[in-house]
């Protein structure tokens, strides 16, 4: 039940970037974590753009627009190899839906943030890792 949030400036995606990118950063994110790849898992997968008006974002040096990925997941979900790929393919989503080389991937964070196991609530219950590791497993075997 992993949760990203995309914060950009207005204006710093390209048009097809802006219609694609929320999709394809939880595509990446299903794919870091684990999950098998079934109509439940992707509709779990919840996906944010926040756009910020224009001056809302500098740098002590320039204007020129950054990107902040967050990603919410179960604490444990991701191994360190998982987060490093995980923020490797969404620094490179979040390039190419701005029309940017991989030259500027500086311009774009990726902040993991782990949820404490029994912190997460869905559906008027607490869900726990182990919980979902057992419904994934039981989707990937069927």
């Amino acid at each position: 039940m992993p949760m990203i949030r995309l914060t950009v400036p207005t204006g710093a995606l390209t048009d097809q970037g802006r219609t694609t990118v929320q999709r394809d950063l939880a595509r990446v994110l299903l794919h870091w974590e684990g999950a098998p790849d079934t109509a439940f898992f992707r509709a779990q997968a919840w996906s944010y753009l926040t756009e910020l008006p224009e001056g809302a974002q500098a740098t002590a040096e320039d204007d020129a627009p950054r990107f902040l990925v967050e990603v919410t997941v179960p604490q444990g979900a991701l191994s360190e190899r998982r987060r490093t790929g995980l923020a490797e393919d969404a620094t490179k989503t979040v390039l190419a839906a701005a029309g940017l080389s991989p030259a500027e991937a500086l311009r774009v964070w990726v902040l993991v943030h782990e949820q404490p196991d029994g912190t997460w609530g869905a559906g008027g219950s607490v869900i726990r890792h182990a919980d979902l590791v057992t419904l994934a497993k039981g989707q990937a075997d069927a």
